[in-house]
Formats: structure tokens, sequence, C-alpha cells
């Protein structure tokens, strides 16, 4: 297929492959990025919905990750053409009483509105965000001997634990509540160790640089990232679809942005038993269930300021959320889930008609279920927004298998390539000096089954593409 030799080949054009595709070319290096679908993107496509004008999101919508990713915030990609809008509220929790707990860009509004919380939540997250800059890098990457051990210790400290212990720092529900949504972005029980930096690593992210939205949506980004990789000098082949290593050019690397399930189908035989095991044993979380709704109008939330929430996250109490999340890790479905809510057309008046908005909401549901969520997400949105089912115009329903069909990373709907456990968080995908290498020379995994795993921010891409260039360059 290809004639050209190139220094190294990125299979997989998502925020990882991308990312690293742009740290090689950087390095002076020839680097090809071969991507199975029409359009690079991975996790940050976006497609035009079933009614003509309206567009909606695949997969990720909301990126307080990639805004606020070290390694982005280097490439000025705003200068091919990324373009941020932040909603003036990052995120609202609604209560069945039709109050709130707001995260707004500050943590001093945010704190305050907290109540008798208010002193709890800025003892919590006060430091973390000042000493940010300090910790990231540890926090953000594989396991490293910290240049900042006192302040990495601080965040250890509250991060390592539960989120159903931290959140027994605070004695409101509406605080317990607003922490234990942001923990469940982790998608698994709050009762499990480390489930309070998922929660944390978010909250950081809304006060330091918000929770912002791409105009025209995700693929804005990753069309930023391909354009930024083409100026370059760095060579991007679509529709190339990797089944063998045969079907690559010669290169001195090449670096998988893939889950390890695909992975293994495409160069299995060249690993070591042992590494193959590994790979085989890897753990895969539970799967979304995705809907995007093209409606009139707006969300009709009972909260006024849920209206203004670029993110909103439904399941009321603490507890409920809790007992959804366990429930799901037992292979089972609670009749509420745990949804999460977006409404880019809140900020991005491109994304819909005049006069009507696009939607995108999931929740967790066990690897690879069935169940049709499609009503009992209607009916959490219909709790919180009384009327909301009438302004729908249509749906467009995203399966667990739809997701993995879409991209194979999503192992039974595993939209973050595998559990971030504690157990998996600094190991994925396997017990190795460096994760991002394999058992074979000169092959690389860059995927988020990597440290330090899902989310769109590119550092995945980012650290293997640095272990590239020192294994197999001298950089």
């Amino acid at each position: 297929m290809f004639t050209t030799e190139f220094d190294a080949v990125v299979v997989g054009a998502g925020p990882n492959g991308l990312s690293a595709a742009i740290r090689l070319q950087q390095a002076g290096l020839s680097v090809l990025l071969v991507e199975a679908r029409a359009t690079v993107g991975g996790g940050m496509r976006t497609e035009a919905g079933s009614l003509p004008g309206f567009v909606h999101d695949i997969c990720s919508a909301v990126h307080p990750l990639a805004i606020s990713s070290p390694y982005w915030q280097t490439l000025s990609l705003e200068k091919f053409g990324l373009e941020w809008l932040f909603p003036e509220i990052a995120a609202a929790h609604p209560f069945d009483d039709g109050t709130a707990a707001l995260l707004w860009h500050s943590l001093e509004r945010t704190a305050e509105a907290l109540g008798v919380d208010k002193e709890n939540y800025q003892s919590l997250l006060s430091p973390l965000v000042n000493n940010w800059p300090l910790i990231e890098k540890n926090v953000l990457g594989p396991f490293r001997w910290p240049a900042h051990p006192r302040q990495l210790l601080s965040f250890a400290r509250v991060a390592l634990p539960s989120a159903m212990h931290v959140a027994e720092k605070f004695s409101t529900p509406q605080a317990r509540a607003l922490f234990g949504g942001m923990a469940a972005h982790a998608i698994q029980p709050l009762s499990n160790t480390a489930t309070a930096a998922i929660a944390l690593v978010l909250m950081i992210a809304a006060h330091r640089k918000g929770w912002p939205l791409p105009r025209g949506g995700s693929q804005q980004i990753a069309n930023a990232l391909s354009a930024c990789f083409l100026a370059m000098g760095g060579k991007i082949e679509t529709n190339c679809r990797v089944k063998t290593m045969a079907d690559l050019p010669a290169a001195k690397a090449v670096i998988f942005d893939l889950a390890p399930k695909p992975l293994l189908q495409i160069a299995g035989h060249q690993f070591s038993p042992l590494y193959r095991n590994q790979l085989e044993r890897y753990r895969y979380g539970a799967g979304a269930f995705k809907i995007d709704w093209a409606i009139e109008g707006a969300v009709p939330f009972a909260n006024e300021a849920a209206r203004r929430a670029g993110t909103v996250h439904l399941g009321n109490s603490l507890e409920e959320i809790a007992w959804y999340e366990k429930e799901i890790w037992q292979g089972k479905i609670g009749p509420k889930p745990f949804v999460l809510l977006a409404q880019p057309s809140l900020v991005d008046n491109s994304r819909a008609p005049q006069g009507m908005s696009v939607v995108w909401a999931y929740c967790h549901v066990p690897a690879g279920a069935t169940t049709d969520m499609t009503d009992a997400i209607e009916a959490q949105v219909e709790r919180f927004a009384p009327g909301f089912r009438e302004r729908i115009l249509s749906r467009q329903v995203y399966t667990p298998a739809l997701l993995e069909q879409y991209n194979p990373n999503y192992v039974g709907g595993d939209i973050n390539a595998g559990v971030i456990d504690i157990s998996q968080m600094f190991t994925r995908p396997a017990l190795r000096l460096s994760p991002y290498r394999t058992s074979r020379k000169g092959l690389y995994l860059c995927s988020a089954s990597t440290p330090p795993g899902g989310g769109v921010h590119g550092l995945c891409g980012y650290h293997a593409a640095e272990r590239v260039l020192k294994d197999i360059f001298g950089h």
C-alpha cells in the first residue's frame, strides 16, 4: 500500500493519536498518521443530525480537560480555527425541590452559594487550585518521582480516598450531591478508592480554565489539531483501516491509539506471552447509553440557573447517584439513572436553527447492555425539566454496541477505554516500567488505555511520543 518509509507511524487519529503525531513531527521526524474513518477525531467527532440544521457531537461535548491540557496549550490551536465558548455556569446539579447546586468558574462564588459549606469547600479546593501547576504533571501522566512532593502529597490525601469519604467533609445535601455528580464521571462505584480524584480534577479544571465547548462542535478540536500537524509537514491518510502490521509502511516506530482489544487483533502475535496475557486480562468498565435530541426552544429546567449551565448533572442526592452507580457495577440497572446532560446551543448558535437547540446526554449501563434506556433517561430529564418531552423534535440513540461499532476502543460501550480505578490508574494497560511500551521493540501504545486515561486532553499521546523519542531517536 505504501512505498514511502517513515520515521514513525501513528495508527488512530483520536485526541491521543493526533497529539503523538504532532509531538513527533515537532521533533523533526517524518510522521504518518493513519485513520480508519473518513475524518480524524475519535471521541471528538461531530455530525449532522436527522433534521436539517442540527449538529450533534457523537461522544464528547464539553471539554474542561481539553482547554486545561498542558500540551495543547503550547500549540496555539486558536491559530487553526479553534474557538472556545464558555457557558455562564460550568455545571448545575438540580434537586427535586427546584433548587440547584452550581459550579461556577469562580471558586469563591461556588463556595458562597453552598451556604454553611462555604469554608469546607474553600478549604478543600483552594489549595489544590493554587498548587495545580506544581502537581498536574504527576496527576496527568505516568508515575514519576514528583518535583514538588509536598504539594502532591496534599493532593493525594484528598484524592486517593473514595468520593463517599470525601463527601463527608460537607454537611449540606447540596454540596455532597455536587461532589458526587463530579465523581460519577469515574464510571464506577463512588465507594471505590480514588474516585475522589476524578471529582477534584474536574472541579479544579472548572476553577482554573472553565468547562468550555468548541464553536461548531467537538470536531473543531480535531480539525485544529490535524491542521497543526499538517502545517508542520505531517501526512494523514484517512479511510485507511489497519487489520495487520502488513498494512503499514516501514517505520522505526509505530504508535497505536487503540485499546488493548483492537491492538491484539492487529499485533498480538508479535507480543511476548506475558504481555499478551496482560492485555487480554485488561479490565474494561461500564458502558454508556447516549441520546442526542433536537428540541424546540431550550430544556425547560425548573431551576432557572440550570437553564444557563453548559453541563447539568441529573441525579438528585449523593445517595441516589451512589446507589445507581453501584448497581451498574454489579450488572444491574436502576430505574433512575444518573444522567449527564450538555446544552451546546446555550453558547453556540451554529448548532441548531434559530429558536431550537441540540441537547446531548448519556447514562452509564453495564458493559454491553442491550436495555433501551431512552424512556428512563427522558423521564429523568422530565423530572427536573417538566415539559421536556413535548419539545423533542427528533432523537438519535447510541447503545453500547453502537458506540463500540463507531469506535472499537469503546469496548462494551466503555468510553474511558478501561476502568480508571486504583489498580489500573498508573499501570494501564499492563504493569511495565513504561506503560506506553509494548513487549515488541518499536511498537508503542498511546490510547486512553494508558495514563492518564480517558478524556479529551491528548496527554496519553504526548507522553507516549516522549517515550518514543527517548527510546528510538535519542531525544
